[in-house]
């Protein structure tokens, strides 16, 4: 990915850094895999397959969640949830999803059960079908309870083909997100170690496929989508900031976290710009259709409360840039390092 250091590992093994979504991961990624399988350049949330009669997005994810259950969802739940969202920010539409399950021995049926229900309400929600999988049993101790994989299948629209690689991205376009950041991260880190919040932290979790399409059914001119999972609203911003090889400038002001939310992340030391969320997405559009957007997601129950945090500027290529609460300025890096490990 340009921008990104694509050299050796700095590790002789891997370590949880490299599973976190920030600097580490895209060094594994792209000096390994996408080395050795000849995979395209800039890597998206889903491949984008063409031949002469149809256009497709592929795409897969594993989900290794501690804990399983947590406020909002559970494993299963988040599994279809992020498999819907990556082909949807890709323009596409989602239609088919296989699930494979790594079961530790010993985890309880009615867990299973429960999780398997979540996740056919979730894929019914989104109007997608799960038509194959795989599952195995692993040895007690060889697997912590369950691992999910789920690949998806989407049908791609031509004129969609290009949001995102990010190359329509222009000076002047406006970022849009559609609520508050954070929510999934504290949710499982309070549901992990047992924290007790003064307001319940419930995941954001969601697909969020309808919302995308009513977006890209009225406005034309949406330049990039992602959604704000691994590596949060930093990591997407600096990938962008590479791919584009444009600036960004943010306002810290205009970025919407929740008060039970920021009053977590400054107990605990967080930055809500690098946590994970799992029904957030960032937008870029043109500034001409950044209203209509705003009140498209207004409209919808999962963009409650959307915001414009930024644009893309000229004067600072490749670099991300927030203007502050107290009137400065300060560069939102890439991540480096794991904040939660486990969060999906």
């Amino acid at each position: 990915m340009p921008g990104i250091n694509t050299g050796s590992l700095m590790d002789d093994v891997i370590t949880i850094n490299h599973g976190a979504g920030g600097r580490q991961s895209h060094e594994l990624i792209n000096s390994l895999f996408v080395a050795a399988f000849g995979m395209p350049v800039p890597l998206t949330d889903s491949a984008i397959i063409e031949d002469a009669e149809n256009t497709l997005a592929f795409t897969t994810d594993s989900y290794v969640v501690n804990p399983v259950f947590f406020p909002g969802g559970d494993i299963g739940k988040l599994s279809i949830c992020g498999t819907v969202n990556d082909l949807a920010v890709s323009g596409a539409f989602p239609k088919y999803i296989s699930a494979s399950f790594i079961i530790e021995e010993g985890f309880p049926v009615e867990s299973l059960r429960k999780i398997v229900e979540s996740m056919a309400a979730e894929a019914q929600k989104a109007g997608v079908k799960i038509v194959t999988g795989d599952t195995k049993v692993v040895e007690k101790g060889k697997c912590d309870q369950l691992f999910i994989t789920t690949s998806g299948i989407g049908m791609l629209r031509r004129d969609r083909a290009g949001i995102s690689a990010g190359v329509l991205v222009s000076q002047g376009d406006k970022l849009i997100i559609n609520g508050s950041l954070g929510n999934h991260a504290i949710a499982v880190l309070g549901s992990r170690n047992k924290l007790s919040f003064t307001t319940p932290v419930i995941s954001d979790c969601a697909p969020l496929n309808h919302m995308i399409d009513k977006v890209l059914e009225k406005c034309k001119m949406i330049h990039f989508m992602r959604d704000l999972t691994r590596g949060g609203l930093s990591g997407v911003l600096n990938e962008l900031a590479a791919i584009c090889q444009k600036g960004i400038i943010i306002d810290e002001n205009s970025i919407p976290v929740d008060d039970p939310v920021r009053g977590a992340c400054e107990m605990l030391g967080f930055d809500p710009l690098y946590l994970a969320n799992e029904g957030k997405i960032l937008i870029v559009a043109d500034s001409s259709e950044s209203e209509t957007i705003l009140n498209i997601l207004k409209s919808d129950p999962l963009g409650r409360n959307p915001a414009i945090i930024g644009e893309i500027t000229g004067q600072v290529d490749g670099k991300v840039i927030i203007n502050t609460l107290t009137g400065g300025k300060r560069i939102v890096d890439m991540p480096s390092g794991v904040q939660l490990p486990r969060i999906c």
